[in-house]
C-alpha cells in the first residue's frame, strides 16, 4: 500500500513539474512574440522592407531573424535643412563648376552691338541683328559672340568668366586669331560692363560650323540652368 502511495505521489509531482515548465515556456514565448511585433511595426523597418525583396518561403523565418539582428541596433534618423543654408544666395556659375576640367584658351575679348558702330547696319537694314550663322543676336546666359571660325568654328560653346556662355554665331573683319567679340544690346553696356579684356575662356563644345535658332533657344531653356540664367539676366538689367 505504501508503495502505491509513493508511486502516485511521484506521478503527481512529475505532472505538476511538466505543467510548470509548459506555463513558463508559454509565458516566455508570448513576450518574445510581442516584442518582435512591436519592433517591426516601427516605420523604419517598414521602410526598409519596402526596398528589400521577399525571400523564398523556405528561408523566410531565417532571413527575418538575421535582418532583425542586423537592424535592431539601428535607430531612425531625421534630416534637417538649415534655414541659413536654404536662404543663402546660390553660388555663381563661376563658383558652381570646376572649369579646369575643360580645355582653356587665353583670348582678347571686346564687346559689340548690332548697331552701326559695330556692324555698319541701322535698324532698318534687312540684315540688322542677323549674325553670320543666320541666327539673331542674343544676350542671355548663352549669348551670341563673334570669333575667327578657323580657331572657334560656328556653333562652338565657350564659357567666358564674367560674361557667361558664348556661342560662336558671328565673324568680323577685325576678329582674327585668339580674339572674341561679345554681344551686348547697347554701346553703353559694352563700355560699362566689359570694354576690352584679356581673359581665359573654356571650350565646352566645339562647333560643327552650324548654329540654329532652335539650338540657341534650347540651350537657354535648360531647366537645370535657370538659376544661373536668372543671375545673368539680373546683371544685364543692373
Amino acid at each position: 500500500m505504501d508503495r502505491i502511495k509513493t508511486l502516485l505521489k511521484r506521478t503527481i509531482m512529475s505532472v505538476l513539474f511538466l505543467l510548470a515548465i509548459l506555463a513558463t515556456f508559454s509565458s516566455i514565448s508570448g513576450v518574445q512574440a510581442e516584442e518582435n511585433t512591436d519592433r517591426y511595426d516601427h516605420p523604419f523597418y517598414s521602410a526598409f522592407y519596402d526596398y528589400v525583396p521577399s525571400p523564398p518561403e523556405e528561408l523566410s523565418e531565417r532571413k527575418t531573424t538575421l535582418s532583425y539582428k542586423t537592424l535592431k541596433t539601428t535607430s531612425p534618423t531625421e534630416t534637417y535643412i538649415s534655414s541659413s543654408y536654404a536662404s543663402a544666395t546660390p553660388p555663381s556659375l563661376e563658383e558652381a563648376v570646376d572649369w579646369t576640367q575643360y580645355p582653356s584658351v587665353t583670348v582678347t575679348a571686346t564687346g559689340y552691338t548690332a548697331g552701326v558702330e559695330s556692324t555698319g547696319k541701322s535698324p532698318d537694314h534687312p540684315s540688322y541683328g542677323i549674325t553670320y550663322s543666320g541666327v539673331k543676336v542674343k544676350r542671355d546666359l548663352y549669348s551670341t559672340i563673334a570669333a575667327d571660325k578657323s580657331v572657334f568654328p560656328i556653333g562652338t560653346i565657350l564659357f567666358i568668366p564674367g560674361y557667361g556662355f558664348g556661342v560662336v554665331a558671328d565673324t568680323g573683319g577685325a576678329i582674327k586669331g585668339n580674339k572674341l567679340d561679345l554681344y551686348y544690346d547697347t554701346v553703353q553696356e559694352v563700355y560699362e560692363k566689359w570694354g576690352k579684356k584679356k581673359v581665359e575662356v573654356y571650350v565646352i563644345e566645339k562647333g560643327n560650323g552650324k548654329l540654329t535658332e532652335e539650338k540657341l533657344v534650347n540651350l537657354n531653356n535648360q531647366q537645370s540652368m535657370q538659376v544661373f540664367r536668372q543671375q545673368y539676366l539680373e546683371k544685364t538689367k543692373s
